[in-house]
């Protein structure tokens, strides 16, 4: 979670990383070129002022902002509440993404576009999961672990396996 300007910077950065490989220095045209990347900067941002929202110009601040994170959800088809994933996060193209506010992921997760993340799961760090995938119900899934398109996952996993199908089975016991 974000608790000062210095987590944010590293949020933004390790964001980036995840998403490139390396560090990029962020410029206007970014919003255009990467709009997911720039979503999830603006998240990061709530997340911060978030913080702040106590004065009367830092709550003008965040809600000016708010209009802007809700906009840029629905145009891009994210919804993703605050403070639910760690440093790391990569979006990997934009499309329906759905996340509990009762989720939580963990650092350097992977999510594909149509999945949906439903209510009290817990997330690993370093998992993969890919399109079109649904994960529910009150799980824990472990670290570095892959999830399959179109999985259906409603049971708790086990760190550093490869799962996919309806309802989802391991069918690997190391990550790809």
């Amino acid at each position: 979670m974000i608790k000062n300007k210095e987590d944010y910077k590293t949020y933004l950065r390790e964001d980036s990383y995840s998403k490139f490989k390396k560090n990029i220095k962020w410029r206007f045209f970014h919003k255009y070129k990467y709009p997911e990347l720039y979503y999830q900067r603006i998240l990061r941002k709530m997340e911060y002022l978030s913080l702040s929202k106590h004065s009367l110009i830092g709550s003008m601040i965040y809600y000016f902002n708010y209009f802007k994170f809700k906009k840029i959800s629905q145009n891009l088809g994210f919804s993703i509440p605050l403070h639910v994933c760690d440093s790391g996060l990569c979006l990997v193209h934009y499309g329906s993404v759905i996340v509990n506010h009762n989720a939580t992921i963990g650092k350097n997760c992977r999510i594909h576009s149509a999945v949906n993340i439903g209510d009290s799961v817990n997330i690993g760090d370093g998992v993969y999961i890919g399109p079109g995938a649904k994960i529910f119900g009150d799980i824990k899934i472990g670290d570095n672990v892959v999830i399959g398109a179109n999985s259906v996952v409603n049971k708790d996993i086990p760190s550093n396996v490869t799962i996919a199908g309806v309802p989802a089975k391991i069918i690997k016991q190391s990550t790809s």
